[in-house]
């Protein structure tokens, strides 16, 4: 394929943008080579600026669990921009999105909506520490909470990508606050308790990891972090920026039967647009402001494009009762075609899934964690990654990264690319 196009707007990019990107992960610097550039996508597809067409296995990292320009979020986008892009008050679209949101959603009675990932999770520590009086949190090595100070402390995603996992700039006093365990370890989250009484204030966690791949909790993980917090009186909150919406209609409170205090949301609730939100049970949200003391606010929040879109996705969801089956049939499918590939052609390989996330590792050992996510062979992903976009396929351009997948991939579409990982497999 021709990148020509692709090429000329990176370097008219990073002229204007650090590294050429607004986002690292994007930078491609894990894989090499130029970022490809797109401008447009429909279903499961995206049109770069070359005019090549790759099958789309990031949707936009997550967002577009029914494919791109889903009709209905778009002609919700498009009517309500019609009556104004944004007001600074209050509109009744938000409260219907909530309204949705809370009934889809166990164990959480409100919710409230900012603009990203990362302002939901800050946000969150932030009430959790309100609620509790104390300080300290747990965090674990690999996962990644968005970009606020405090999570970037060995974080996984394009920190691990960018190559500098505990970033300049993040204090030595956040640091002290933050405490770090393995992921999918209990004794070590047990000790941490016990070597900080009565200070640890939450437990924040991706209940299924996605940031150093997909990685899913080990059986009892997700019961035991919630007797630890049970016993010590912290607050347990449930990241499902990538998960909320996607594996389950409740998502991983859901899936696994755990219950969270806090839950943590973003993508496929903004239903492509700018979103995100924490949600708890009464007890906790009435500390925050203005009800309570807990301060977080956003000029922007409750935007009425971005409920619009997040609203029409979560309407489809709700209504079509099947798709999560589809959704993990799909990539079930996905997960022995590229396996049986792989495997023909002496690759060695670890594939983890968990309903419509995937990864597959270049790694001999089960990938539990981010010292195993770590061990896998990146120079083998590059080349992986570089077949599979010559043959027309965009996997995330970092090993350290899930793929998502979509209800608009076809069977067809799934074929193709287990007949390209076989391809490329046979020149690794």
């Amino acid at each position: 394929m021709k990148y020509q196009r692709s090429s000329q707007l990176f370097k008219a990019a990073s002229e204007v943008i650090p590294g050429g990107v607004n986002s690292p992960v994007r930078a491609f610097k894990a894989v090499g080579g130029t970022p490809i550039f797109v401008s447009r996508a429909k279903g499961a597809y995206l049109y770069d600026a070359d005019g090549n067409r790759l099958i789309d296995y990031i949707n936009s990292w997550g967002p577009m669990i029914l494919g791109h320009a889903y009709p209905p979020v778009i002609e919700a986008v498009i009517e309500k921009a019609q009556l104004g892009t944004s007001f600074g008050m209050p509109t009744e679209i938000e409260t219907k999105i909530a309204e949705l949101a809370v009934s889809m959603v166990p164990n959480i009675d409100q919710i409230r909506f900012v603009n990203s990932g990362t302002e939901a999770c800050m946000s969150a520590v932030r009430l959790a520490r309100g609620f509790t009086k104390r300080e300290k949190i747990i965090k674990f090595a690999g996962c990644y909470h968005g970009h606020s100070d405090s999570f970037l402390i060995q974080a996984g995603s394009g920190a691990v990508t960018f190559g500098s996992p505990n970033s300049p700039g993040v204090t030595s006093g956040t640091a002290k606050d933050t405490l770090l365990a393995p992921y999918n370890n209990l004794d070590a989250v047990a000790e941490i308790f016990e070597a900080n009484p009565s200070e640890i204030a939450c437990i924040i966690v991706e209940p299924v990891a996605g940031n150093m791949g997909c990685i899913p909790p080990q059986p009892g993980f997700l019961e035991g972090l919630r007797a630890l917090c049970d016993s010590h009186q912290a607050v347990l909150i449930f990241d499902e920026v990538m998960t909320g919406f996607r594996l389950a209609k409740g998502g991983v409170q859901e899936l696994y039967g755990v219950t969270a205090d806090i839950v943590c949301f973003g993508k496929v609730i903004g239903g492509g647009l700018p979103v995100g939100a924490f949600a708890s049970r009464h007890e906790i949200m009435n500390h925050l402001a203005p009800l309570g003391p807990v301060y977080q606010a956003g000029t922007l929040s409750g935007n009425p494009l971005a409920m619009a879109a997040g609203y029409a996705m979560l309407q489809a969801l709700d209504a079509d009762a099947k798709v999560f089956d589809r959704l993990a049939e799909k990539t079930a499918y996905l997960h022995k075609g590229i396996a049986a590939a792989l495997t023909e052609n002496n690759i060695t390989h670890t594939i983890n899934r968990v309903g419509s996330m995937i990864s597959v590792h270049f790694s001999e050992t089960a990938v539990v964690d981010f010292e195993t996510a770590s061990e896998g062979n990146n120079a083998r992903f590059k080349a992986f990654f570089h077949g599979l976009l010559d043959a027309g396929i965009y996997i995330a351009p970092s090993a350290f990264e899930t793929w998502f997948i979509t209800d608009a991939l076809s069977y067809e579409d799934l074929d193709d690319t287990i007949a390209a990982v076989a391809k490329v497999a046979s020149k690794l």
